[in-house]
């Protein structure tokens, strides 16, 4: 397939172009206005000019059979002012409608679209099990997840079929959550995150990277398809397994109200929050996960 590919810089694209091309696909990075090429030279593929501003798409990517849109700033890159989060939602929500808007102008148009999303969607929902019909929460991270998803559902008006792709925590050795949770183990001064018992649905970046293609390649795949493993747990016991993976001791528990003092909103929305989602629609489409268990994973992540 030729597929083009939004937010191929980042930790998410730029493993999923090499794994694309590696198969035998043609892939096209979607390069916007001021994007640093030279960073992601050294990845099989080509570039096609696309301003997300203009809904302006370079003539390259033309005959696209699908698209992955994988674009939007970091959510964990500084405090939530309010320039911040108008950013944040802009990078998702307005980039996606221009996205299928330029792909409602083709001609011969892609067959799948496969747009990122966020276990944001569900908001802080304690010990309660969420699958993809379990109904959205509330707050800023939900708000714009259900906004994003609801511009990458346009799609399927024009005949394309949609999967929404609902990400939890990535695991990467050098970027994403994972350097930053294990940062102060490193240094001996870890813990649990307040009262450890939010539960935290992760998921590695090698499991990210074969299910998007996997969500590319199966007919069947469509709709809200949360990506992350199938054993979420809780604080507490993930950086008992993390502590133990590293090495280090797990003794130094961060305090909830410093963690606000120090990020504000983002404390609440990312560290203090809890999600207990499970990949539902994938172990009935008979996804099987290279990194189910989470101290294997690890294991295996931090090596």
């Amino acid at each position: 397939m030729k597929i083009l590919v939004s937010g191929s810089t980042g930790l998410v694209g730029t493993a999923l172009v090499g794994e694309l091309k590696a198969a035998g696909h043609t892939v096209c990075r979607l390069v916007r206005p001021g994007t640093n090429v030279e960073a992601i030279r050294g990845t099989d593929g080509f570039d096609v000019k696309w301003d997300p501003a203009t809904g302006e798409l370079g003539a390259a990517g033309v005959g696209a059979e699908a698209v992955v849109n994988l674009a939007g700033a970091s959510i964990a890159e500084g405090r939530w002012t309010p320039d911040r989060k108008r950013l944040l939602r802009a990078s998702r929500v307005d980039a996606t409608r221009a996205l299928v808007g330029a792909m409602a102008k083709m001609a011969a148009r892609p067959r799948v679209l496969v747009s990122a999303s966020a276990i944001g969607y569900y908001g802080n929902r304690g010990d309660e099990p969420l699958n993809e019909d379990s109904k959205a929460g509330r707050g800023f991270l939900s708000e714009v997840a259900q906004e994003w998803e609801a511009e990458a559902e346009k799609a399927g008006v024009l005949g394309i079929r949609v999967v929404r792709a609902r990400f939890g925590v990535i695991l990467a050795k050098t970027e994403g959550a994972l350097p930053q949770i294990a940062r102060p183990f490193r240094l001996g001064v870890g813990g649990r995150i307040a009262s450890g018992q939010q539960w935290m649905s992760w998921v590695t970046l090698e499991d990210v990277v074969a299910i998007l293609r996997f969500a590319l390649e199966n007919g069947t795949a469509r709709g809200p398809i949360n990506v992350v493993s199938p054993g979420p747990v809780q604080n507490a016991e993930f950086t008992t397994i993390l502590a133990r993976a590293l090495h280090r001791p797990a003794l130094f528990p961060a305090p909830a109200f410093a963690l606000r003092l120090l990020l504000g909103e983002m404390a609440d929305a990312l560290l203090l929050s809890s999600q207990r989602v499970v990949p539902a629609q994938l172990e009935k489409l008979g996804y099987r996960f290279l990194q189910p268990d989470l101290q294997t994973a690890l294991d295996r992540v931090l090596r």
